[in-house]
């Protein structure tokens, strides 16, 4: 067995050529950014500088952030798949070079702790996932170097009633019932990150590693092996993240997410992982981690102040992975798809459900900056993750100063309609980039083209989850802009099980969700109308977003309209439309038709 204890120097493991990238990646970033804002600066400045210009200017320079990140990430990424690639450069070893190949067969010499955190969750369906991913590993002989934990939040007592029969007729099944655990705790202090802290307390000195995993999570034996494998090798390495991707889903909603997130996951990541490299992100789940310097170094702060921007922390993963950074252990991603996979939002209410409880987490960072020890990237990534958000009232803010400047009194200069045009179509370029990359990537492979049913059904597809989501889009950060100032008055979300199974959203469930952004869209085309009429063309597709919210909220959700785009494989991805894929061993599952 590994020692568990050791420090590594890490420092002296880092190639020098990382300070060059990272210092590339800011120099291209802020030399992008300072483009776009001078031909801002040159819009606005026709006719000198009001309240409403100066408001519109700090918005957009605001909301650019991740806009112009996203696009380097996905053309780094996309150039060292196909140009790298082609001179006989490995993408994935340049930017992960703590990875062994998936060929690798060397003996498994450690434990690992597999563990899954469920609050309120369907207990068949989480034990089926358990099973499937112990199936996997005794049929590939390593069944005994792993043990598995069922981490309980339950707090009703019928749900845990429900829990402790299913997890018990799992163990009176296995030949090996001392190997699996379940614990329930009583009440959900600290949340998912206090659960996990729980274990690592009470359970964790018997392990090497452990792999957490959300109470939707799947993984595979051949993945887990190999992050296994590559953290025996590689004793710098204290945590491996998968890149996960979403499982087939006979939600219509659900359906166009996951495809239009599949589609450019290898390019993004891969260029982030270029940069980012021993500083790379923790998603919370799907993930192996050296569970001694985790839970010696990895205790989450309390925060200054009474919650939701004070006291536990809600949004616990990158935080967790700069305190291991600070402890000198390198955190990686794995930049490729392999058999790691997580259930997504089945409709609309969910996913923004999940999304502000992500931001309220985020919001919370505010006060981690300044933390003692961190590494500068990781205090790059804990401000980014707060401006992922802030991009959301940021374009809001855009959106009403602009309004606003239509009702200040005009000046002698037109306005500069050309140079409008070009900023407007670089702005729509670079935020569609990491998407039109990520379908060119597959398109240039014949192999990706056929686990995606062919060409027509791959642009197909692309091109409708772009549709939708372009539909959903201002929508969602309208919700959150809301939300964030609900937060500065206190106003918070809470923590309790997802809905997993895709249902009909009524009526009444989207009204009641929607009216705002409804009566938003309402509102913004009166002022417009009366404003600047000749502004409505342009901001139709916008004022269409709001005014058909309800709608497509509901629409979307239709369990007939989801059976449907099965029926023809339409936005399937590639484990629905492979017989053989793991998925399709769990009760239930999506599969050929």
């Amino acid at each position: 067995m590994t020692d568990r204890t050791a420090r590594p120097n890490a420092d002296t493991t880092r190639p020098p050529a990382m300070g060059l990238r990272r210092g590339l990646m800011l120099v291209l970033c802020f030399g992008l950014g300072l483009i776009v804002t001078a031909m801002m600066v040159q819009i606005l400045d026709v006719n000198g500088w009001s309240w409403a210009e100066i408001g519109a200017l700090t918005c957009f320079i605001l909301s650019l952030p991740w806009t112009v990140l996203g696009f380097w990430n996905a053309l780094i990424g996309f150039g060292l798949v196909h140009v790298a690639g082609r001179l006989g450069v490995d993408p994935v070893a340049t930017v992960n070079p703590r990875l062994v190949p998936m060929s690798d067969r060397r003996p498994i010499t450690t434990r690992t702790a597999i563990t899954m955190t469920i609050r309120h969750e369907d207990p068949e369906a989480v034990i089926a996932r358990l099973c499937l991913m112990r199936a996997d590993l005794e049929t590939n002989g390593w069944g005994r170097q792993f043990h598995f934990f069922l981490l309980s939040d339950t707090s009703r007592p019928d749900a845990a009633a429900t829990e402790e029969a299913a997890f018990a007729a799992w163990k009176a099944s296995d030949a090996h019932p001392e190997e699996l655990i379940y614990r329930r705790r009583t009440d959900n202090t600290g949340f998912k990150a206090g659960n996990v802290r729980d274990f690592l307390t009470r359970y964790g000195e018997g392990y090497d590693f452990f792999l957490p995993l959300d109470a939707d999570s799947l993984m595979g034996a051949d993945a887990i092996l190999r992050l296994v494998r590559s953290l025996q090798t590689f004793p710098q390495v204290g945590l491996l993240q998968t890149l996960v991707v979403g499982m087939p889903s006979g939600s219509f909603f659900a359906r166009a997410f996951q495809f239009g997130m599949r589609q450019g996951m290898r390019t993004y990541t891969m260029g982030g992982a270029w940069w980012q490299g021993d500083c790379g992100p923790f998603w919370g789940h799907n993930a192996l981690i050296r569970l001694a310097p985790f839970r010696d170094a990895c205790e989450l702060p309390v925060l200054a102040g009474k919650p939701p921007l004070g006291g536990l922390i809600l949004s616990h993963d990158q935080v967790e992975a700069a305190l291991l950074r600070r402890a000198g252990y390198e955190v990686r991603v794995v930049p490729e798809e392999g058999a790691s996979w997580e259930e997504n939002p089945p409709a609309l209410p969910d996913f923004v459900k999940r999304d502000l409880r992500w931001c309220q987490g985020n919001m919370q960072y505010f006060q981690l900056l300044g933390l003692p020890g961190l590494r500068l990237v990781s205090r790059i990534q804990i401000l980014l993750a707060i401006l992922m958000y802030v991009g959301a009232p940021a374009w809001m803010g855009f959106l009403l100063f602009g309004l606003a400047q239509a009702y200040l009194p005009a000046g002698p200069a037109p306005y500069p309609a050309e140079l409008g045009l070009t900023l407007f179509g670089v702005m729509m370029s670079l935020s569609l980039s990491p998407k039109v990359l990520g379908v060119i990537d597959l398109l240039l492979q014949r192999r990706e083209r056929q686990r995606y049913g062919g060409t027509l059904r791959l642009v197909g597809g692309a091109l409708i989850e772009l549709v939708l989501m372009t539909l959903f889009a201002p929508v969602i950060s309208l919700i959150e802009t809301r939300f964030m100032v609900g937060l500065l008055f206190g106003k918070a979300v809470g923590w309790d099980a997802q809905q997993r199974q895709g249902y009909r959203v009524s009526w009444r469930q989207a009204v009641r969700g929607l009216w705002f952004p409804t009566l938003f869209g309402c509102l913004f085309g009166i002022g417009l109308w009366i404003g600047a009429p000749g502004a409505l063309p342009w901001a139709a597709p916008l004022l269409a977003a709001y005014l058909l919210a309800i709608p497509l909220c509901v629409l979307t959700s239709a369990p007939s309209l989801g059976a449907l785009c099965h029926r023809w494989g339409i936005l399937a991805i590639p484990e629905e439309l492979a017989p053989s894929a793991p998925v399709h061993r769990l009760p239930g599952a999506i599969g050929p038709r």
